[in-house]
């Protein structure tokens, strides 16, 4: 794997490649990634997505011509946001657009001596894009949900146990044009644990609250494919199934098929953009809802006392003491050590706050620190949103981010036709 360097976008790196989809990110200001770099690729959350951008570019050289394949689809792409946001066309200097892009994504491409034939996909700054189109910068966002993809193949369920192909799609799948807000544990430490498949068939609230705790989310999304094989290397037919809370409720279901076992990936890519599709339209449509069970636990029966008659102090000889400030629950991305330590450093300093100790580690995804504040949460949330984070409130759980205000409405995407050469069955 190599990074090609170029004028129009400084340093960009081959992110990801899988040779079966013939899918590839690259992203400015990088060098070249780990080839197991699909959770790197899946972080998205702040910029606009636009994909399908074809282009057909001749040059002097194959270089050449890759590069002008890019600047089009620069072009092309802002021109396609600028009316998926606002309804009219726009166009911007190619230099202008360097400063806008985070990224192209090759979905498809061909390089011959001096032209070059993709299909590209383009990543825009979400806050200056939104700035310069003037469309609005507050998105509605579902709250925190965790995610528990469920994989069937071969009579197996799986989660997070050995090679798992929806797994790593869903830690592909980017999600700045998605109004979910997923919580994506990256299947290490408890979370095989935790997260299997025996636990999706369990209904007790009591056992998922402690779960969700664990993650700082509120609601249970059970994504499943039951994978079905023809013969070994043969046409591979995948039934996606978007399930929702701690009963499972299915919210909706459709069949995909691939010819080849090879584009396994690209069937979970189709499949992962339609489930998350499905998932949004609850949303908007009030369907979506978290279970109330989940959220406050009800209340224990009152055990009754028998009254002797009689009344006796009990002098302990101790002082009692009364605990001050109010302890909340910070969610906050931790991509690497020094992003944790930092954030910790960030929650001491800021006034009213006496302790901010890291209660669940997740490096490269999200982790959770445990505060205690003089004060009440939404003063907390102030006093954040003034040192420049980006805040999300939920019951007693503050999500914070850094950047400016907040992520810019985004319009939902078009259905995803079936990748390659799958059909809807």
């Amino acid at each position: 794997m190599s990074v090609r360097p170029s004028p129009a976008i400084a340093a960009i790196g081959i992110a990801a490649l899988l040779a079966s989809a013939g899918f590839a990110v690259a992203q400015s200001g990088k060098s070249a990634a780990k080839a197991d770099a699909s959770a790197d690729a899946g972080n998205s959350s702040g910029s606009f997505e636009v994909s399908g951008v074809d282009v057909d570019v001749r040059g002097k050289n194959a270089e050449a011509a890759r590069l002008g394949g890019w600047r089009l689809a620069q072009r092309k792409g802002w021109s396609m946001l600028a009316r998926q946001l606002t309804g009219s066309s726009s166009s911007l200097s190619d230099s202008a657009l360097d400063g806008l892009v985070t990224g192209i994504v090759v979905e498809n491409e061909q390089i011959g001596p001096n032209r070059y034939v993709a299909r590209l996909g383009v990543l825009f700054d979400r806050n200056r894009a939104a700035s310069i189109l003037g469309v609005g910068g507050t998105l509605m966002r579902s709250p925190p949900m965790l995610l528990v993809p469920v994989q069937v193949s071969g009579g197996a369920h799986r989660v997070f146990e050995g090679g798992n192909a929806f797994a790593d799609g869903w830690a592909r799948f980017r999600t700045g044009n998605s109004s979910i807000d997923y919580v994506r544990p990256n299947g290490s430490g408890p979370d095989r644990l935790l997260m299997n498949a025996g636990q999706v068939a369990r209904r007790g609230r009591g056992w998922w609250r402690s779960i969700l705790d664990q993650y700082g989310a509120t609601d249970i999304l059970v994504p499943t494919v039951e994978l079905r094989r023809s013969y070994p290397g043969g046409p591979v037919t995948g039934i996606f199934t978007a399930g929702h809370g701690p009963d499972n409720r299915q919210l909706a279901q459709f069949v995909l098929r691939v010819n080849d076992g090879n584009a396994i990936p690209a069937l979970m890519d189709a499949g992962i953009a339609r489930i998350d599709k499905a998932y949004q339209d609850a949303l908007r449509a009030g369907i979506l809802k978290p279970d109330r069970l989940l959220v406050t636990e009800p209340p224990r029966p009152e055990i009754p006392l028998e009254e002797t008659g009689e009344e006796e102090l009990i002098d302990t000889g101790e002082t009692p003491t009364v605990a001050t400030g109010t302890a909340i629950t910070i969610q906050f991305d931790t991509p690497t050590v020094g992003a944790l330590t930092g954030g910790e450093a960030a929650l001491r300093v800021v006034p009213g706050v006496s302790s901010a100790i890291t209660t669940s580690t997740a490096l490269g995804g999200v982790s959770l620190m445990r505060v205690t504040y003089d004060g009440s949460q939404a003063s907390l949330r102030a006093a954040l949103e003034a040192r420049g984070w980006q805040v999300q409130e939920g019951a007693g759980v503050l999500r914070i981010r850094r950047g400016g205000g907040s992520p810019a409405p985004a319009q939902p995407a078009a259905p995803i036709p079936e990748a390659g050469n799958s059909s809807s069955e």
